[in-house]
């Protein structure tokens, strides 16, 4: 249902009033708080109107009202047909993207340090179509820690691999030059198949220790959904006194099953997608899809349901941009 200008108006507020403070709305607390040319009487009766159409809820009788699920969705939808972003305390997005490091796993998790530490909540960044990454090169390295460092160049940057195992120089050198010389041109999930046909044992009996750990860890990239996982924003949380939504976030966080099932929710018809919780102990997700070469990703921004739609859309929609002005400029 379509809303007046003025029950627009007196919800914006509530919800941003709710957010600020956690106080419910009243019809006298309104009167202070938005600039309304009307009676008490009158934002009484738009306060039980937005209550009976869904936006609003009594905590109990006499109560002022706090935004429902449905309240918190349109404040959001408003916010993000209007946003203009200009924030200076969000630079840290652009110094990154500015970067351009051609490391997929660094970008990956930069991206997640980055909109955690700009919104303060915890960030999930989710890659599918890993498996179709072509690779290009490879170079794997002994190092003094006595692991090998294996750089995978792909057309979507390199990806880092360390691996727990001692070898030579020559060894290295030795993989390095057979999986150039099989592997490139070929996507991640051809190099994987390929090896379990188990076709090419016969040329890998002197490094097949790295070629073993290697593939192992390609199969564990190929399958694994979440990449990278920022919990700070749940420690601050638990500082803020939200002990209980912060230990419900942190669990959520721990399981990856329950983790995928949080960031796949919402309709993927927005820009922004948002997931608004139905109950206060829930967990609500505002994300973005993003693509850098075939890997697509979803950048999960996760909170209470009281939390701040206006700074994690900001911080979100800053991000897209951004890496939107940086394919425009990569192109020829």
């Amino acid at each position: 249902m379509q809303l007046s200008g003025r029950k627009r108006q007196i919800l914006m507020v509530a919800v941003e009033n709710y957010i600020a403070s956690c106080s419910p709305v009243t019809s006298g607390g309104l009167k202070n708080l938005a600039d309304l040319d009307c009676s008490t009487a009158t934002l009484r009766s738009e306060l039980n109107a937005l209550e009976a159409m869904g936006y609003l809820r009594q905590l109990h009788t006499s109560s002022g009202r706090v935004p429902t699920a449905q309240g918190y969705r349109f404040y959001v939808e408003s916010l993000l047909s209007n946003m203009s972003v200009t924030n200076h305390e969000l630079e840290k997005v652009r110094s990154l993207i500015e970067k351009k490091t051609n490391s997929l796993s660094d970008l990956i998790s930069e991206i997640a340090k980055v909109i955690g530490e700009a919104t303060n909540y915890p960030t999930v960044v989710m890659a599918s179509g890993v498996e179709n990454l072509i690779l290009q090169d490879f170079q794997i390295i002994p190092l003094l820690s006595q692991d090998v460092l294996v750089l995978i160049g792909t057309n979507a940057g390199y990806i880092n691999e360390r691996l727990d195992i001692s070898a030579t120089q020559q060894e290295c050198n030795d993989a390095s030059r057979f999986f150039k010389k099989h592997f490139v041109g070929k996507t991640i999930k051809q190099m994987t198949d390929e090896f379990e046909e188990n076709n090419l044992t016969s040329e890998i009996q002197e490094f097949q220790l790295i070629v073993d750990c290697l593939v192992k860890g390609l199969k564990r990239f190929n399958n694994r959904k979440m990449l990278d996982v920022q919990r700070k924003g749940a420690l601050k949380l638990l500082e803020s006194g939200e002990l209980e939504k912060a230990k419900h976030i942190l669990s959520v966080l721990d399981d990856e099953d329950e983790l995928i099932e949080v960031m796949e929710s919402g309709e993927d018809d927005q820009p922004i997608i948002v997931s608004i919780a139905e109950n206060d102990d829930d967990v609500s997700v505002l994300k973005v899809p993003i693509k850098i070469g075939v890997v697509e990703l979803s950048v999960g921004v996760l909170g209470p349901q009281r939390m701040d739609y206006g700074g994690v859309s900001a911080a979100l929609k800053l991000l897209v941009d951004e890496l939107e002005n940086l394919k425009g400029g990569q192109e020829p």
